[in-house]
């Protein structure tokens, strides 16, 4: 049996746990300056947060 697919406000919010979770341990991030794996998290996080957005944007017209 497969998992059920996840929506766009699920993935958001898993983005942002792994952002937290990952600034709770790296020691060389900063909110100026960011490590290669932290770069990427954020950046997933930021897209998926412009996504979601956009979305909510759309539902509301």
């Amino acid at each position: 049996m497969t998992a059920p697919k996840r929506g766009l406000y699920e993935l958001y919010m898993a983005a942002a746990d792994a952002v937290r979770e990952h600034d709770a341990t790296c020691t060389t991030c900063t909110p100026e300056r960011r490590c290669p794996p932290g770069a990427r998290l954020y950046g997933e996080l930021v897209r998926l947060q412009d996504d979601y957005l956009a979305q909510q944007k759309t539902r509301r017209t």
